[in-house]
């Protein structure tokens, strides 16, 4: 049987946590068109005859950070690059531009000395491809896969070749665990990153990276359904509008489609009571 860890590192949305959930056939991870969606790492595992793979999946590293929330969305990265990991996934995005930032991540893989693999996500998009501009990437990591996470596209080829990596061991070192890929969320923390996507989604472009979701209880009414209490945090009052919304619309939009996804992944009925609170010291409170 093979075991190992594998590192996927990259930019903020090159589809890293796209990939993980289609790979593993259900959500493990929240993802949307906007940076700093990841926010600390995320360790699934897939499993299949052949024998487990615990995939590390980090939060993009951010180029130039200011807030309290991205010097803590790249200490968590960097404490993550730091462990004992068997395989790197390194992952760009043909259709954006190299710059600072990739050059920042590429840094971070260099140092790394594990086996690596360049996977060209987004090959689906018909947009310019950057391509040239990665050519020299080829010379440093001779594994090369071009994929589309989003489509499901030459997928196997890649987990064909990290299993033939990976060490083999006796037995899976989680054998007897729960076979849940998640390893490392709880239900209030996986919960609220469920509730934050929908957010995310929902909401314009300057909103999602101003609030944070916290799960403050979760209880069992029936053998059919859940309580769940959860508030959105924001920075300050004129967000705490935008997303509560003319007569509560918006709010209520965000509270009904996370409460379909949760029903979804607990298979049970939910009540959600979510409200919306203006706390502009968030980030250091959970962040820091």
């Amino acid at each position: 049987m093979k075991f190992g860890k594998v590192l996927l590192i990259g930019r903020p949305n090159v589809g890293k946590s796209t990939f993980l959930n289609n790979l593993i056939g259900q959500k493990v991870a929240i993802t949307s068109p906007k940076p700093q969606t990841t926010r600390f790492p995320i360790r699934a595992r897939y499993q299949d005859e052949r024998g487990e793979i615990i995939f590390v999946d980090t939060p993009g590293i951010l180029g130039k950070v200011k807030d309290p929330l991205s010097k803590n969305i790249n200490r968590r990265t960097l404490q993550t690059i730091n462990e004992d990991v068997d395989l790197v996934l390194y992952m760009i995005d043909h259709t954006r531009r190299r710059d600072f930032e990739e050059g920042k991540v590429l840094g971070l893989v260099r140092k790394i000395d594990k086996p690596k693999i360049l996977v060209i996500n987004k090959i689906d998009l018909e947009k310019k491809s950057y391509l040239p501009q990665y050519k020299f990437l080829e010379e440093e990591i001779k594994l090369v896969f071009p994929i589309s996470s989003l489509e499901r596209k030459h997928l196997k080829p890649l987990v064909d070749k990290i299993f033939e990596l990976l060490p083999t061991k006796p037995h899976s070192a989680t054998e007897g665990e729960n076979i849940y890929p998640l390893l490392n969320l709880d239900a209030k923390t996986f919960i609220a990153e469920l509730i934050r996507e929908k957010v995310f989604l929902l909401m314009g472009e300057e909103i999602p990276y101003e609030t944070t979701v916290i799960v403050d209880e979760i209880k069992e009414r029936s053998d059919k359904l859940t309580y769940i209490k959860a508030r959105i945090l924001c920075s300050n009052d004129r967000y705490k509008k935008m997303l509560i919304g003319a007569g509560g619309r918006k709010i209520k939009e965000i509270g009904s489609y996370a409460k379909k996804e949760i029903a979804l992944a607990t298979s049970k009925k939910i009540y959600l009571d979510l409200k919306v609170e203006t706390d502009p010291h968030w980030q250091e409170t959970y962040y820091s």
